[in-house]
Formats: C-alpha cells, structure tokens, sequence
C-alpha cells in the first residue's frame, strides 16, 4: 500500500496494522486492533482510514464501519482529546453523585458531556460501567482509574491537565 498524499494511514501505522497479522487467525480478526491503531495516532477514525483500513485487510468497507460502530470508543467526525475522561454512570456510581461528578467537571472544563475542551487537552464523556463499583463514583482518564472522586479530586485532575 503506498502513501499517496490524499492517504490517511501513514507507513508507521500500516506497518503496525501488519505486525498484527502473524498473531490473529483472519484478517477480518485484526480490525479491532488496527482501529486502536489508527485511533492512537489520530485520536478518531475518520471514514477514509475506514476505506483503507478495509483495502488493507482485505475486507469490504462495511465489515470494518459495523466493528467501528459497534463501540464507542472510536470518533469518527472529530478528535477526541488528547485524554478521554469517562465518568461511570453504573447503578453504583450513580447512587454515589456520578451525574453531579459529570456537571461539575464539564461546569470546570466549559464542555458538555462527549464535548472536547477549546484547547483539545479533555473529551468527557459517559461511560455505561467501568467495573470498579467500589470505588463509586469513578473516572477513566486515559489508562488511571480515579476513584472514589469528590468535586476536589475533580478539579485536581483537571488542573493536571494545564
């Protein structure tokens, strides 16, 4: 696959799709991973690196878009920021002030929720579980799992985004 300018996969990320090749039985099977891929790089899926990412693995475009919007986590209008924040709005969060945890930060950030901060630094967003009811109410911010988080906890997290 060459690298036309009008391209959106660039060589690093094709060759990083292709290293996936060996480890998975189809390539069909590597179209979760190659959408990682080109998420990390970009952080969003636009609908050409769909097309390319289909042309790559041998597949029709529909087959990878019904992967893409299977899940959430991939946008494909916009970047994300450069950290996604979800805050778990499970039974047990919710119970805990999930809902005002997520008021408050997106008053503090100037977004609304699935917003992206003016300077591209947060996306917050919902997420429906993150699996650690005990520490409700909780936030993934990019790979930390907050816990337990209070408006103070919050606005330290955001200031450590400056």
């Amino acid at each position: 696959m060459s690298q036309p300018s009008d391209r959106i996969l660039t060589d690093a990320m094709i060759a990083e799709i292709r290293d996936y090749f060996p480890r998975y039985p189809t390539r069909q099977a590597v179209t979760l991973p190659a959408l990682h891929v080109v998420n990390r790089y970009l952080r969003h899926v636009p609908r050409r690196a769909v097309v390319e990412i289909a042309e790559l693995l041998e597949l029709a475009p529909a087959q990878v878009e019904d992967t893409l919007t299977f899940y959430a986590f991939f946008p494909q209008e916009r970047p994300h920021g450069k950290t996604r924040a979800w805050v778990c709005r499970s039974i047990s969060c919710h119970l805990r002030g999930a809902e005002e945890l997520m008021d408050h930060l997106c008053r503090q950030a100037k977004v609304q929720p699935g917003g992206t901060t003016s300077d591209g630094r947060l996306t917050l967003e919902h997420a429906e579980c993150l699996g650690a009811c005990e520490h409700a109410p909780c936030v993934l911010a990019g790979d930390q799992l907050l816990k337990t988080v209070t408006a103070d906890d919050a606005d330290r997290f955001l200031r450590s985004l400056r």
